[in-house]
């Protein structure tokens, strides 16, 4: 076995010896830590497939680990220097900013699919800097930057491998150093993607064309992306390149959260045994709630989980009443979702400023307040390594039983946002939380239906998806309740260096 000093249960040491096996043949050995010349062009791409708590995290991270011990450079996605372009190199991805978070959360430098896709052009002389900072350069004198400045960009990248917040911590703005985004042209070697489920067949062929070693992490119990029939981009893959890991017990000991999502692959569970299951573990584990309400003072950072779009909007509605928000206008602290991007074509460079900066479908953000223009907003992204953007904003309050969602204010284009105080568990894949609220009168109407989704009942994938997005405390709640808050909205919990969005021209 090549497996590392760690202890691995037996399918996680074949899974490394079967990975191990691909890198040599790309050019990395890890049993000696050498980087050696690839035996041949031949791309190849193998999937680490297994449920919530079988290891798959724990075998990526000492996967990076072992690249890094031999000499393998990994590629962040905030600045990439040309003097490494020689060197072997590895890029650890997640489909959103939330899902790189945890994984960085764990010391894996991850970033998102978007960052590797579209690199940062930088500004030569703040380009200087970067280089100091990677060590590939001697520290640079600029105008207008003073030396304490610079310590401070320093004393950053020390302990945050993070190029733009090191810049920002010298007190410079994302618009001061990066002039831009283009689109990546020359291949890096290995890739790992986390949250592989999330994949659609788009993304999978993009990441195949930069990436001649390619290992998926994925989890088959989830549900797959919209549009792909069930499917997911590791189900097509030989037998022989699908490496099954199974629930490791000891290493989850006496996780409720886990035993509740995996005793949903029991096929005679039902329903109605499942929350008898989850209110007996309620008596005697306070990791697991059995809520008769709907707790409003966390919905502003972890939405309320649901099936269905109508109790969606009803509970966000709920929640804005409660904290008395005008229809008018948003409250700072407010929860929104990135619903995607209205950009014509001609205005793609904004759309890739938007989409690099976290601004992807998907990520959640806290609205700050109004920006210095009308339409725009101030904007915490959450899980991004540079979260605070001020960026051209069209949010959309989705009100019960009408069909067109009323829009407090809006630029002519830019990022369209949904509210955030719930979301569906479709939309919340990729995304932990340490508190999660499931709406359970969802999932019954899911059970009743009787839909099935890739041989298994639909409920059973919702409410695995559901209760595997906690990371502390699973509240499940069956009643169709909203408490008082205890508070106000809040912002103050949200410090970091700010970086200016700057997308401005005439038409916007």
């Amino acid at each position: 076995m090549t497996a590392p000093s760690l202890q691995f249960s037996e399918d996680q040491a074949s899974a490394y010896d079967s990975i191990t096996e691909m890198l040599r043949a790309a050019g990395v050995d890890l049993d000696d830590s050498l980087l050696v010349p690839p035996r041949g062009k031949e791309s190849g791409v193998m999937a680490v497939i297994g449920k919530a708590g079988s290891g798959k995290t724990l075998l990526l991270a000492e996967l990076y680990k072992a690249l890094q011990n031999a000499g393998v450079e990994v590629v962040s996605g905030d600045y990439e220097s040309r003097k490494a372009r020689e060197k072997r190199t590895l890029a650890i991805l997640a489909p959103t900013n939330k899902a790189a978070s945890v994984l960085r959360l764990r010391g894996v430098p991850a970033t998102t699919i978007h960052r590797i896709l579209y690199t940062p052009v930088y500004d030569p002389d703040y380009e200087r800097i970067a280089e100091w900072l990677a060590g590939e350069g001697d520290k640079p004198e600029i105008e207008g930057l003073s030396e304490t400045a610079l310590e401070r960009a320093e004393a950053f990248y020390a302990n945050n491998k993070s190029i733009p917040g090191a810049l920002a911590a010298a007190g410079l703005r994302g618009s001061d150093f990066i002039t831009g985004w283009k689109r990546r042209e020359e291949p890096l070697d290995i890739g790992f993607v986390d949250e592989a489920s999330m994949l659609d067949d788009r993304q999978f062929d993009d990441l195949k064309e930069i990436f001649p070693n390619l290992l998926l992490f994925g989890d088959p119990a989830q549900l797959a992306p919209v549009n792909q029939s069930g499917a997911m981009v590791f189900d097509s893959l030989p037998e022989p390149r699908k490496l099954v890991l199974h629930r490791i017990h000891r290493q989850e000991a006496d996780n409720p959260i886990l035993d509740l999502a995996h005793a949903l692959a029991d096929p005679a569970l039902e329903f109605h045994d499942f929350e008898r299951m989850v209110e007996e573990t309620a008596k005697r584990d306070d990791r697991v709630v059995w809520g008769q309400r709907v707790e409003v003072d966390l919905m502003a950072r972890s939405p309320v989980l649901v099936w269905r779009n109508a109790t969606r909007i009803r509970l966000i509605n709920a929640f804005r009443a409660v904290y008395g928000a005008p229809e008018d206008e948003l409250l700072a602290g407010e929860p929104l979702i990135c619903d995607g991007l209205e950009l014509p074509l001609k205005h793609r460079k904004k759309r890739l400023d938007l989409e690099a900066r976290g601004l992807i479908k998907g990520a959640q953000v806290i609205y700050l307040g109004p920006g210095r223009k009308p339409g725009f907003s101030k904007l915490h992204v959450m899980g991004a390594e540079d979260p605070q953007v001020s960026a051209a904003s069209i949010v959309k309050i989705e009100k019960p039983d009408e069909e067109e969602p009323f829009i407090p204010f809006a630029a002519r284009m830019g990022a369209t946002f949904l509210h955030g105080a719930a979301c569906t568990i479709h939309k919340a894949q990729g995304s932990q939380w340490d508190t999660v609220q499931v709406f359970a009168p969802d999932l019954y109407t899911a059970a009743r239906m009787g839909r099935v989704e890739a041989g298994q009942p639909l409920w059973k994938r919702l409410a695995y998806v559901a209760i595997t997005r906690a990371q502390e405390r699973l509240i499940w709640v069956v009643r169709a309740r909203l408490s008082k808050p205890s508070y106000g909205l809040r912002t103050d919990d949200l410090k970091a260096p700010a970086v200016a969005l700057k997308l401005e021209s005439e038409e916007l």
